[in-house]
């Protein structure tokens, strides 16, 4: 009878990382209205009067202001989406992305 050679079974574990995440930024300028970049704001990252307010007056005041933070794809799409609506009213309006930390 011969031998059974009996092999340890190998479990490999896969690592899942957490995607990074990336900021949006809204990126002040001198010549969108205030109105506008509420709206956009509470449009496109569904925030309240409040909240898209406190965004628009801190960009205002520091230059920029980080909106939300979302995964890479989200957070360039919301981005792109947000600025394209500045675009198509003829505003400057820009929203840039980063990694987080």
């Amino acid at each position: 009878m011969p031998d059974t050679v009996v092999k340890p079974k190998t479990r490999v574990k896969t690592k899942v990382e957490r995607p990074r995440l990336h900021k949006v930024i809204l990126v002040n300028d001198d010549y969108t209205p205030r109105e506008f970049v509420v709206t956009v704001l509470k449009a496109e990252f569904r925030m309240t009067d409040d909240q898209a307010y406190k965004v628009m007056l801190t960009a205002h005041q520091r230059g920029v202001c980080v909106v939300a933070v979302f995964t890479k794809d989200v957070a360039e799409t919301k981005a792109t989406r947000a600025t394209d609506a500045g675009r198509a009213k003829g505003y400057p309006l820009l929203f840039t992305t980063e990694p987080e930390e």
